[in-house]
Order: C-alpha cells, then sequence, then structure tokens
C-alpha cells in the first residue's frame, strides 16, 4: 500500500494535528508547485489521507514557466511515489476568463488593472479549482484541496470562496446529468465532491516547506506565474530593483543547486557552440552561471574566445582569452583579459551575455551599470550588420521570469539557455 510505505518514510515528522474530515483518506490536491505541495504531502500521508497530484495552472506564463514548475512538480511526486495528473495548459482561455467571469459578477474589467487579491485572482482561483473538482469527481475522489492555500500573498477568504463556488458548479452539473440519465425509479447519484478548506500555512508548514526546499533543490520561482502579477510596479519602489532584489534571495535559496545547474547549462551551450569558431563569453562571478569549463574547453578546440574588459569605468571592450594566465582582477573584483582590444565584430559568431533575470521575448534585466546594453547596442545588436553575431542569455531556470521591463532602445536576446 502507498500509505504504509509513507509512513516509514515520515516517521520522523513533527505531528500537528490537521482538520481532517472524518471520512476523507484520499484527496485530490491542486498543486502549484512543487515546493507549495511538498510540505503539505508530508503531512497528508502522516495524517492517513492519501494524496493524487493534480497539477492545472493555465496562470501561469510564459510557457517555458509553466514547463519547469510543471517538471519540477512532477520530479517530486514520482520521487515518493505519488499518482500525479497533468492538467491542460489553456492559457488563452484563462485571460479570457480573469477578464469577466469566475465569481458571481460578470462584469468586465481589464485583469492587468486589478490588484493583488482582487477579482482577477478569485477569478483564477475559481477556474483552477472547479477543473480541481471535475477531476476528482471524474477519479471517484471525495475531496479535493490547494497548496494554493498554503501562501501568504493570497487570501485565504477567496480561495475558500473559489473551492465552495467549484464545489457547488460541479456538484449541480452532477445531480442534472444524474437526473437526465438515471432510470426510473433510481435515487440521484451519491458521489458528489467536497472542497477541503484548510490553512496549509499553520502547524509548522511553512518552516518545513522551506526546508524541503533546500533538501530536494527544489526550483522555486518569485512570483506566482501570472504575467499580471510578475509586471505590477511596486508601489513604493522601482520594479526593477525588486526584481533584482527578488533574483538575490533566489539565488540564496537555490545556492547548494548552482554547481549542479551550472554543469547542465554548460552542456547545452557545448553543444550549441559545436560549430561556432569566435564566441564573445563572460567569466562569472559567484552567483552566475559558472561558464569556466566551458571557455577552456572551447579554447582547447581551437576556438577565439574573447572576454570583456571595463575601461574608464564606464566603457566595455573586448579581448582574446588563450589561458587563466591571461587574466586579472579589474573592476568590481571581477576578473577581466590583458592584452590588446578586439575589434572585428562582425567576425563573432556568438555572444553569451549573463543577467539578473530573463523573460520569453529575450528582455535581460542586467545589475545597472549598463555596460553590456552599451556595448551591445553600439556593436553587436542584430540591426548593426547582417554578420551580427546570435546573442544567448545565459541564466539558472529561476532566472526566466514573466516579463522584465523593458525600453525601446534595448538590446533583445535572441535565445535563452
Amino acid at each position: 500500500m502507498v500509505v504504509s510505505s509513507f509512513f516509514c518514510i515520515f516517521a520522523g515528522v513533527k505531528q500537528q494535528p490537521l482538520l481532517v474530515p472524518d471520512d476523507c483518506t484520499e484527496v485530490l490536491l491542486h498543486a502549484c508547485c512543487a515546493p507549495c505541495s511538498s510540505a503539505i504531502v508530508e503531512w497528508l500521508v502522516a495524517n492517513g489521507v492519501r494524496p493524487t497530484i493534480f497539477y492545472y495552472n493555465p496562470n501561469i506564463w510564459p510557457r517555458e514557466e509553466y514547463e519547469i514548475r510543471k517538471r519540477e512538480s512532477q520530479r517530486h511526486a514520482e520521487s515518493l511515489g505519488i499518482r500525479w495528473i497533468d492538467g491542460d495548459y489553456e492559457h488563452e482561455a484563462w485571460r479570457q476568463w480573469v477578464g469577466c467571469r469566475g465569481t458571481r459578477n460578470e462584469e468586465a474589467y481589464d485583469p492587468a488593472l486589478e490588484p493583488e487579491r482582487g477579482r482577477r485572482c478569485e477569478a483564477c482561483f475559481t477556474l483552477r479549482l472547479t477543473a480541481a473538482a471535475r477531476k476528482a469527481q471524474e477519479l471517484g475522489i471525495r475531496y479535493f484541496t490547494t497548496t494554493l492555500a498554503s501562501s501568504r500573498w493570497k487570501s485565504l477568504e477567496q480561495i475558500e470562496r473559489a473551492g465552495r463556488r467549484a464545489e457547488q458548479i460541479v456538484n449541480e452539473s452532477t445531480q442534472k446529468e444524474g437526473i437526465a440519465r438515471r432510470p426510473e425509479g433510481e435515487s440521484q447519484p451519491s458521489h458528489l465532491c467536497s472542497f477541503w478548506a484548510q490553512n496549509w500555512r499553520k502547524g509548522g508548514l511553512q518552516q518545513r516547506r522551506n526546508e524541503l526546499l533546500k533538501e530536494y533543490g527544489f526550483y522555486n520561482q518569485q512570483y506566482c506565474g501570472c504575467e499580471f502579477s510578475a509586471s505590477r510596479i511596486v508601489e513604493g519602489g522601482e520594479w526593477k530593483e525588486v526584481l533584482r532584489q527578488q533574483m538575490r534571495e533566489a539565488k540564496k535559496q537555490h545556492r547548494e543547486q548552482l554547481a549542479r545547474m551550472s554543469e547542465e547549462i554548460v552542456e547545452k551551450l557545448a553543444k550549441k557552440l559545436s560549430i561556432s569558431q569566435c564566441i564573445m563569453a563572460y567569466w562569472p562571478l559567484k552567483d552566475e552561471v559558472d561558464i569556466r569549463p566551458l571557455i577552456d574547453q572551447l579554447v582547447v578546440q581551437g576556438k577565439t574566445v574573447l572576454l570583456p574588459k571595463v575601461v574608464d569605468g564606464e566603457t566595455m571592450e573586448l579581448r582574446r582569452y588563450t589561458s587563466r594566465d591571461d587574466l586579472r582582477e579589474g573592476a568590481f573584483r571581477i576578473m577581466e583579459p590583458v592584452g590588446e582590444p578586439f575589434t572585428d565584430y562582425d567576425a563573432i559568431d556568438v555572444a553569451l551575455v549573463p543577467g539578473m533575470a530573463f523573460d520569453a521575448a529575450g528582455h535581460r534585466l542586467g545589475r545597472g551599470k549598463g555596460y553590456y546594453d552599451r556595448f551591445l547596442a553600439e556593436h553587436l545588436a542584430p540591426c548593426s550588420s547582417p554578420l551580427a553575431p546570435r546573442l544567448i542569455g545565459v541564466c539558472f531556470p529561476f532566472q526566466r521570469v514573466a516579463e522584465v521591463p523593458s525600453e525601446e532602445h534595448d538590446v533583445c536576446m535572441e535565445e535563452i539557455i
């Protein structure tokens, strides 16, 4: 039995009472991501409830972000032997829904102008939990609940209203179908779904979530997934700086996984650069993707490798790299190459560009000094030459965000790895 094996795994988990319904031995858990579901799954199993994870989140944007979170959720479930179900990615349908529906108020509104915890959020919850209720009914599972109630950024009242509304929608539909289909004299269908309204922030679950985040090395983004939430200007502060701070915190959370992530990215880059002969790269800071092994590998292969150097405190130029003996500590304690400047920009096939964050459109958030922005715009922007290099943004998975604030003169990356 799956449940009995879990009791052995979680025998050391400190027990706190959960408000488990008397007849509940199985639940469909709507999960928004692996970190949020991890501690909840532990507690459910430790309290004799077998979870089935249902990943249905059409709100998440861009698609790349959705896929990353989905893979992490599936990886977590499979590592524990838990049944995991993939919902559909219906983002355009979600956008239409949150713009005018989801609550009893059918009045249209602009979702981009709605505040957090406004009508857009409740409509979003209702859509996702209605899908969860339908899936629970389809599987013959009476109770469904959601990891949304684990976030301190969400309204518990909105989540409960959405859950009750989903319960009502599905049960009313079930009863109507049952009446239409049942033979004369038979009773109405007995299987109706029930929303389990639970505050998953209590009982030490937040602390346990943070512990499991590090233990599993989960990908953990800093926004709920909705493009409206991610792009909203934070009152009293600049969004770019807020986003930089979020990325710094994310790097701290993933500190122990950065080396492994770097190795995976280097492997992808090595394949991507196999036919390139002249590559602009970068010597990484401690919190950037470590491509040093790749740089040395490219040199051994006889390729031309160029690294940036800051001169006069504001200008960036390129110099050739042949070995680590070429490097000296430069501005901001960054290792930079010595030697003559390289100015044959048309010879460059690919430029690898680090950043604090990237979005699906290729917009890049730097550290605020503007070195790369000025250099790329002047020398390597796609419009400057038919021989312009391919611009590849290099970042950790959690640095891919829904939207990076941009301006007309910004140079976009053509690919993000």
